[in-house]
């Protein structure tokens, strides 16, 4: 029997390539734009086939785009040529301005919200990036949806749109045939789930391979997560925190910690705080918390399983663990955050 990945490959070979259509404005965001397209040219290299997607750069005539960050972008086609073409993807980045007291606010152009309206009638599947959702939510896409957007335009969002129901903590949210993106770098999370929703999760993590990402990371992962694992400046620290991953459920105490390192307990807990900026008791924790974040997110584990994979040991200590970092319980954290399947 063929595995998925297997699988997968053989029914894109049976499949023509998929149509993604860019659109470009005055001004819009270079990354909205540059950065979703990056990841779909990569999924021709990691199937080594002509197979995959089709991304078509439209604009309202065929002249160069200037782009928020001053560099310049030739479409490839019209609005009006695309006319009744069908569309497997309609990606819609955004722009934004700078208001009277230095806050950010998403522009949307009025033309451009009509040609977003019209396409998205042509397009199996639209996707906003970053404050292109603000463009969606104007052209009624949004209606009766949940969506996400950059942080900072979130609460503009929310006012303009009170039909939609908005919430800036996601990276990315489905909701039907419609995703929406956080901000940034958060285009390429959305593109590669864009990617493993249509070809599986196997082209997608070679694609993220090849954008050195660590990882592809779920929708639910917040905006403002903080990384577990910053850089440290000794191996014996990288190597405890390899440990500590690989061993969430063990006891982790700090004295089996430091004596893995040849240290003292004290010693061990002054260089934590210098490298990591937190106590090795802290770091464990945060270490598991994050764990259990991912299986919440993207597993049907009961909260028992969870806990004691996670190193936690009772459901009990697991929630205690989530109020004091995460501010919520793991019931109510995975039904906000839990992404569902395809």
């Amino acid at each position: 029997m063929l595995d998925a990945e297997t699988d997968t490959e053989r029914n894109v070979m049976e499949h023509p390539e998929r149509l993604v259509v860019v659109v470009l404005f005055d001004r819009v965001d270079l990354l909205d734009v540059t950065g979703p397209a990056e990841v779909f040219s990569l999924l021709h290299r990691e199937l080594d086939r002509p197979s995959g997607y089709r991304v078509l750069l439209a604009a309202e005539t065929p002249d160069p785009v200037t782009t928020s960050a001053g560099v310049r972008v030739l479409p490839d086609i019209t609005f009006e040529d695309l006319a009744g073409t069908p569309i497997d993807s309609l990606v819609v980045p955004g722009a934004v301005t700078v208001g009277a007291n230095r806050e950010i606010v998403a522009r949307c152009d009025p033309a451009v919200v009509e040609t977003v309206r019209k396409l998205a009638g042509q397009a199996r599947r639209v996707a906003s990036v970053c404050v292109g959702a603000h463009l969606l939510a104007a052209a009624g896409l949004l209606d009766g949806k949940r969506a996400t957007t950059h942080w900072s335009t979130a609460r503009q969002l929310a006012a303009d749109h009170p039909g939609v129901t908005v919430d800036a903590d996601p990276i990315f949210i489905r909701d039907g045939s419609v995703w929406t993106g956080a901000g940034l770098s958060a285009c390429l999370d959305l593109a590669l789930a864009l990617v493993a929703d249509d070809f599986g999760p196997g082209p997608a993590s070679r694609v993220a391979r090849q954008l050195v990402m660590f990882l592809r990371r779920p929708g639910g992962q917040s905006q403002f997560s903080v990384g577990i694992e910053p850089a440290s400046a000794t191996r014996r620290v990288d190597e405890l925190r390899q440990y500590i991953a690989a061993h969430l459920a063990d006891a982790l105490t700090v004295t089996e910690l430091a004596a893995r390192v040849h240290l003292t307990d004290r010693q061990i807990t002054r260089v934590f705080k210098a490298e990591l900026g937190m106590t090795p008791a802290a770091y464990v924790e945060h270490a598991r918390v994050e764990a259990a974040r991912q299986r919440l997110e993207t597993t049907d584990d009961t909260l028992s399983r969870i806990a004691g994979t996670c190193g936690f040991g009772t459901v009990s200590t697991l929630t205690r663990a989530f109020r004091r970092t995460v501010n919520t319980t793991p019931g109510e954290y995975r039904e906000r955050f839990r992404v569902e399947p395809a």
